[in-house]
C-alpha cells in the first residue's frame, strides 16, 4: 500500500496545513507505518505548519497505531474476487443462494479503460456492504465466451447483481464512475426492499 493510501480524513486535525495534503486534513490508519508518520510528522514541524499540540497528537498516533475513534473494524476497500470459469462462477451463485446472500459482479475488460477507473470504486462500495452482498470481477477475454453469453454482457464495463441464482439487475457503465456508482448502490438498495 502506498504512503498516499494510507491518509485518511477525520475532523479533529482540519486545520492542519500541508500542501501534500488534499482538504489539509491527515489521520493515519492502522495499517500505516510508524517511520511513515514519524518522518511525516518531522517534515511538518520543518514547515512550521503544526502547532505542538497537534503533532503530540499525530506522534501519539504513530506510536499508538491509530488515532482513538477512529474506526478500524470495517475495511476502506476489499479487492473484488476474480472468477476465472464458468464453474467457479456457478459456484459462487450457487453459494450466494444457499447464503441468501446478493452478488455483485464486475464483467471488464484489461484494454476497457473506464473498467480499470470503475474498479477501485466498486472495491470501496464492496467494503459498504461487507459481508452481506460479495463483490466478485469477471475479465471478459479470461472466460469462455459462452459464459459471457448466457450473462448477457453486451457492453463493458456492466455490473450485474445476482440473487437466488437469477439476474435480478444491471448496470452498464459507460459514464462517469461515481455515476456508475450511485446507480450500483441504487440497484443494491432497492434489491433490498424487495
Amino acid at each position: 500500500m502506498s504512503d498516499a493510501a494510507r491518509l485518511v480524513a477525520i475532523s479533529p486535525l482540519q486545520t492542519l496545513k500541508s500542501p501534500y495534503l488534499p482538504s489539509n486534513r491527515v489521520v493515519f490508519s492502522s495499517y500505516g507505518s510508524s517511520k511513515f508518520v514519524s518522518d511525516f510528522c518531522d517534515c511538518l514541524k520543518r514547515q512550521g505548519n503544526v502547532d505542538g499540540g497537534r503533532m503530540k497528537a499525530l506522534t501519539n498516533s504513530s506510536q499508538q497505531g491509530s488515532i482513538q475513534g477512529l474506526d478500524t473494524s470495517s475495511p476502506a476497500s476489499i479487492e473484488l474476487k476474480p472468477i476465472l470459469n464458468e464453474t467457479q462462477f456457478d459456484r459462487v451463485i450457487t453459494e450466494a443462494e444457499h447464503l441468501e446472500e446478493s452478488v455483485v459482479i464486475l464483467w471488464m475488460a484489461k484494454w476497457c479503460r473506464k473498467c480499470i477507473y470503475l474498479k477501485p470504486k466498486l472495491e470501496k462500495l464492496a467494503a459498504d456492504y461487507h459481508p452481506r452482498v460479495r463483490f466478485y470481477c469477471i475479465d471478459v477475454n479470461n472466460v469462455p465466451y459462452k459464459l459471457v453469453v448466457r450473462a448477457g454482457v453486451t457492453k463493458m464495463p456492466t455490473i450485474q447483481l445476482w440473487k437466488d441464482s437469477k439476474k435480478h439487475g444491471e448496470v452498464i457503465g459507460g459514464h462517469k464512475a461515481y455515476l456508475v456508482v450511485s446507480e450500483v448502490r441504487d440497484m443494491i438498495e432497492g434489491e433490498d426492499q424487495l
